[in-house]
């Protein structure tokens, strides 16, 4: 496909980071986050996270449910487009398939050797057309080896996201099992919310502006 003749037809999402836009290409239908827009002294980390979302995209080809790289030159990220929509748009209120999907989903993803660190957000988490899971925005994700002991905490925490959006969209589905994991908290989330929480909270409010809850439903 020549991307370079594509055309831009919606625009998704735009922030510090660049400019993430639905594209028409000859082949169909894509989605390009752009850096060109960036701040001078925002390029570095912008670059940083695309080129960490298109390692972690390699790593995941030819997965079902999540997104397909189409390509990365160090300044447009392009890849595949999946019909849905985010969580908190369309709920999966009482749907134990929907998050019974979503546990097998998150599995594969652990079996790639991938975490995706950032699960929190509903918008993270797409409810396709037919009704089964997405994953999308792998800008955080840590790859690894599966079997050592840091990326089974880190799996372990994702575990943890997707049984709170079960809680609060279908609770009463919840095993005796996944409430103990829900009441344990790792040292890795403790030591996230005694020090990497208010540096993130520092620059995305106050450098940023951005809203820390932007793009997640409600949570209990």
């Amino acid at each position: 496909m020549d991307r370079d003749a594509a055309t831009e037809f919606r625009a998704l999402k735009a922030d510090s980071f660049g400019r993430i836009s639905l594209m028409r290409g000859a082949d169909g239908v894509f989605v390009r986050r752009d850096l060109a827009h960036v701040p001078l002294w925002l390029r570095l980390p912008a670059w940083w996270l695309a080129r960490r979302e298109a390692r972690a995209l390699r790593r995941i080809d030819g997965m079902a449910d999540v997104p397909q790289l189409l390509a990365w030159d160090g300044r447009r990220l392009d890849r595949s487009y999946m019909e849905g929509a985010a969580m908190y748009q369309r709920p999966p209120r009482g749907d134990l398939a929907y998050f019974r999907a979503a546990r097998r989903l998150l599995l594969q993803l652990h079996r790639r050797g991938i975490a995706h660190n950032d699960l929190a957000k509903e918008a993270n988490w797409l409810v396709l057309e037919d009704g089964r899971p997405g994953l999308i925005d792998f800008q955080l994700a840590t790859r690894g080896d599966p079997r050592s002991r840091w990326m089974r905490l880190l799996f372990r925490e994702d575990l943890r996201h997707l049984l709170k959006h079960k809680r609060m969209y279908c609770r009463e589905a919840l095993t005796p099992v996944e409430r103990r994991v829900l009441k344990r908290n790792s040292w890795v989330r403790d030591l996230w919310f005694r020090t990497g929480k208010p540096v993130y909270r520092f620059v995305t409010r106050r450098l940023l502006k951005w809203e820390d809850n932007e793009g997640q439903g409600p949570k209990p």
